[in-house]
């Protein structure tokens, strides 16, 4: 019996073929793939085991915790607020949160916080991962400290601290916190399995991560001062806390989503669709056009690999994402290897989240395979653009 489950379309039976080779072989632990294609699901796989031990299989309902995918779906968040004019990406943040102008960060825009430009990519020290769950107060912290750069001039990744920015943002304006706007207002709607915040009762369902083998290295080599260090370290993402119920109940807007890949193209292919799905409206062109205004294009300062950041998303750039081609293309990554990808020039959007965490910080040679069927397909596939 195969350990894959699920159903492709026949013109994207290369992908299924790509997902089953990396399931059977052993390179995936678990894992699911989703494809849509029009707003519509034509690829829903999901196989593998939601354990290490291999007790447990990989369902049509496993959740996993997706890390950075989070970041796109509090970028959706803020989206929203712009398309109902309660939110100006050009407007200064300090005009909806007066504390952030504090100590030099007065003149820092909305779309700066939304493109990792902002020079606040995380905590001063110390902080520990606890003193995260605590929205309100490390929310706080971010508001009262000084800037590591100078804001617009470059990115560096908001690592972990990115949906504690844009969720005071959206508190703010709207009074709810961003897990609850996230399930009111896009995950329930669109009937996204996709939590900012998991409830308890959905525990059962979280796959175990199986994190990866890094090389050991002296972390006294990279200098406290630097961007990469404050960022990345202050404080250390710890991955046996992430399988705690404190980690999986708190709103990390940044890297605490659970979901998997058919929540996450659920909630997604809304870019790739032009705004609408299920015939509802939720973005015009003009607000999915903000996505594309490039912000940055260069070495990252946090995580010292070539990105260009438009507004809330990744955009193409060919060094660091060779998989992902040029065009009217949005999409991040999460840490191990999870990904989304948003083609508005060929109305798809891809999804794959796992549990079997590749090294690297971002995309992995078996994402890579699954997007390369992905794109084959497209090219040959009557009535979709190559």
């Amino acid at each position: 019996m195969s350990n894959v489950a699920g159903f492709c379309a026949d013109e994207f039976a290369d992908v299924r073929r790509a997902f089953t080779e990396q399931v059977e072989s052993g390179a995936e632990l678990g894992a699911s793939v989703c494809l849509m294609v029009d707003g519509d699901p034509v690829v829903d796989l999901w196989g593998g085991w939601a354990d290490p031990e291999q007790t447990t299989r990989w369902g049509a309902d496993t959740l996993v915790n997706t890390f950075s995918i989070s970041k796109t779906m509090t970028a959706l968040c803020a989206l929203l607020l712009v398309e109902r004019g309660d939110l100006d990406v050009y407007q200064r943040v300090a005009h909806y949160w007066p504390e952030f102008a504090a100590n030099g960060k007065a003149n820092i825009e909305v779309r700066h916080l939304l493109s990792h430009t902002s020079g606040v990519s995380g905590w001063d020290s110390p902080i520990e991962i606890p003193d995260i769950y605590d929205h309100e107060s490390s929310a706080a912290r971010l508001a009262a400290q000084e800037p590591w750069w100078e804001p617009g001039t470059a990115s560096g990744y908001h690592a972990i601290n990115y949906g504690h920015l844009i969720g005071e943002l959206v508190r703010r304006i709207d009074g709810r916190s961003l897990g609850r706007f996230f399930a009111e207002e896009l995950a329930g709607p669109l009937g996204a399995d996709f939590h900012i915040g998991t409830d308890p009762a959905d525990f059962g369902r979280i796959a175990t991560l199986e994190p990866p083998e890094y090389a050991e290295f002296d972390q006294s080599l990279i200098p406290q001062d630097s961007v990469m260090f404050k960022t990345l370290f202050q404080p250390l993402l710890d991955f046996a806390m992430v399988g705690t119920p404190e980690w999986r109940q708190a709103e990390i807007g940044g890297v605490g989503g659970h979901g998997n890949a058919r929540s996450i193209a659920r909630v997604q292919s809304l870019i790739s669709n032009g705004g609408e799905l299920s015939g509802r409206k939720f973005l015009s062109p003009s607000t999915i056009d903000l996505i594309f205004d490039q912000q940055a294009d260069g070495v990252d300062q946090a995580i010292l690999l070539p990105l260009r950041f438009g507004i809330g998303y990744g955009l193409p750039q060919p060094q660091t994402v060779p998989a992902i081609p040029d065009g009217r293309i949005c999409w991040w990554g999460g840490l191990g290897g999870a990904m989304v990808v948003n083609d508005l020039d060929n109305r798809i959007t891809f999804a794959y989240a796992m549990n079997r965490m590749a090294p690297g910080l971002i995309g992995s040679e078996r994402c890579d395979a699954y997007l390369k069927a992905v794109y084959a397909a497209v090219k040959d596939s009557r009535g979709l653009d190559s």
